[in-house]
């Protein structure tokens, strides 16, 4: 298809040299110079012009041109309209990596003031695609992430308290100790590899749905004396029992504290473990016998010899459990049992590292619910290439049938992914 400037460049018989360039600019056709404002092709000067257009359109288009230049983008970071102000924030994210706020150089400083104007934007939604796009940039200029993490609205803080590789330890532990308000803190319990003093401070706050996620976290470090102090106040927060009994490193004490609250359901999952001693399990059968005989009738089948009742895939739900408390429950593993003709090792997989109960694993897969069980093994922190094995081996599924993504991509968006997962967890 023919563009509107080749179109007029062979009817006056010319080429795009700067003069036609700078007449384009002016044309009186919106459509004309939204094309030029696309173009990388044409001197800074022309789309420094076009900055200004009266068109929000054209002026959009050019915040979000690379070749734009940055003087032009100081004043597109303070454009009247917010969409050309949410082009800008997407494009100069992407600048953000290495941007110093002493930079010398004249154009990079004025790239860097473009970011901080973005950064204090009065509309949250600006505010909020900056966040979106730097919160995992490893090189994003520090005191901009800082500004952004310490954000009153919770929809910019939460990436970047989330996931922010430059945030230190100082940086999280100076807004926990700020208050709990909005939810931050729950953010921050869901980071990758959080710190046994980052834990402490979590733990500290009692906020429930915070501790809950924190315990959760299978790459969070939580020292046993803090693990004992979050079972000694578990019984009245029933969100911290399920992930508490599934905790690598419980002390005796701890699994002896347990045992006396929480339900039938998750006292099996005690039962199971692998990793525990014999007499910290002799200590939960000992508890269980001492609240039957206070009257919990749901309690009563766990007192019976347990004998051959276990099956396959309790058996390797407990293996599962066992493996990944060891560290051993890798992607490796993962790959290794779905050659094996068993499906119930690789449900307990995943269900183990999606830290879903093991039925859900199973509804998912019994219900043939393909997007539910991608959704499982990315939330699993499975790749996209064994999520394709998974739907082939699980659902039985022709080749032609598998959903796919593009160059090693899960073939759904992270939000997708995260409502699927949800509509797995609603159903179990």
């Amino acid at each position: 298809m023919i563009s509107l400037i080749d179109k007029i460049l062979r009817r006056d018989k010319q080429t795009l040299t700067y003069e036609k360039a700078k007449e384009l600019a002016g044309h009186e056709d919106e459509a004309v110079r939204a094309e030029l404002a696309q173009r990388d092709d044409v001197r800074p000067e022309i789309l420094y012009f076009l900055a200004e257009d009266p068109s929000p359109r054209v002026r959009r288009l050019i915040a979000e041109n690379r070749a734009t230049p940055p003087h032009a983008d100081l004043i597109l970071a303070r454009d009247d309209d917010q969409a050309v102000r949410g082009g800008l924030a997407e494009k100069i994210s992407r600048l953000a990596p290495g941007m110093d706020p002493g930079e010398q150089d004249k154009i990079k400083r004025m790239a860097y003031e473009a970011l901080e104007v973005l950064t204090n934007d009065q509309v949250t939604r600006v505010r909020q695609i900056l966040a979106e796009a730097l919160k995992d940039v490893a090189g994003a200029p520090p005191d901009v992430i800082r500004r952004l993490a310490f954000d009153t609205e919770i929809v910019v803080a939460g990436p970047i308290l989330e996931n922010s590789p430059v945030l230190t330890d100082a940086d999280l532990l100076e807004i926990i100790s700020q208050g709990t308000a909005q939810g931050r803190l729950s953010y921050i319990s869901k980071r990758n590899r959080i710190s046994a003093n980052l834990s402490d401070a979590i733990a500290a706050t009692g906020d429930e749905e915070a501790v809950a996620l924190l315990l959760g976290n299978s790459s969070a470090q939580i020292r046993e004396e803090t693990l004992d102090s979050i079972v000694e106040h578990a019984e009245r927060m029933e969100g911290w029992h399920a992930p508490l009994v599934r905790r690598p490193k419980l002390s005796k004490r701890a699994v002896s504290r347990l045992a006396h609250f929480v339900a039938a359901n998750l006292i099996d999952v005690l039962a199971a473990r692998r990793d525990l001693a014999p007499d910290v399990l002799d200590e939960v059968k000992r508890v269980v016998d001492e609240r039957i005989d206070a009257g919990e009738k749901d309690l009563s089948a766990l007192s019976e010899p347990a004998e051959d009742s276990t099956t396959p895939l309790e058996e390797a739900y407990a293996g599962a459990i066992s493996l990944h408390t060891a560290g051993e429950l890798t992607l490796g593993h993962v790959s290794k049992v779905m050659k094996a003709s068993a499906a119930e090792p690789v449900l307990a997989a995943l269900a183990v590292l999606a830290e879903l109960p093991i039925l859900a694993v199973q509804k998912a897969v019994l219900s043939k619910n393909q997007k539910g069980l991608i959704s499982i093994a990315w939330k699993a922190g499975l790749t996209a290439d064994i999520a394709e094995k998974i739907q082939a081996s699980l659902l039985e599924l022709n080749p032609d049938a598998i959903l796919r993504g593009e160059a090693g991509n899960f073939p759904m968006s992270d939000d997708d992914m995260e409502w699927q997962f949800e509509f797995v967890c609603d159903l179990a």
